[in-house]
């Protein structure tokens, strides 16, 4: 799916759920999509003050908590960065495998992970309310 087509299909996601996709929101997610990996804040900050001069850290961080709210990010908790989901319209369990030689991040989806961890929390008495499993290695390209 092009980045365009992800956008629109955003903005129409943002809508059916009456909230505001703003052009900054826009922005910032746009930039998230152009990335192959993981960003940070202060990375996607120097990005999108090529067009935006009054951007500051705050600018960002509240259109990051938007974004993940609304599900249209990950954020990937072992380094603080944080990379864009393509099919956020369905809420899913977020999995990991990052390359620790060139950064690159693949979400994947693990058939009965989820419903394995929630058994055993189950068994213990716990509830999970937000599972992000990270596996760090190296990616094919690195090995």
């Amino acid at each position: 799916m092009s980045q365009e087509a992800i956008l629109d299909k955003a903005k129409a996601y943002c809508e059916a759920k009456g909230v505001r996709f703003t052009s900054l929101r826009e922005k910032v997610y746009a930039l998230m999509l152009e990335k192959q990996g993981a960003v940070g804040a202060y990375d996607l900050l120097d990005l999108l003050k090529a067009t935006e001069d009054s951007a500051k850290p705050a600018t960002v961080y509240r259109s990051l908590d938007f974004l993940l709210e609304m599900g249209l990010v990950h954020k990937v908790e072992s380094d603080n960065t944080f990379i864009a989901c393509h099919h956020f319209d369905c809420h899913h369990p977020v999995q990991f495998l990052i390359c620790e030689s060139c950064g690159i991040v693949q979400e994947i989806q693990s058939a009965g992970l989820k419903e394995q961890l929630e058994e055993q929390a189950t068994n213990l008495g716990f509830k999970v309310k937000k599972q992000t499993i990270e596996a760090h290695g190296l990616c094919a390209q690195c090995q």
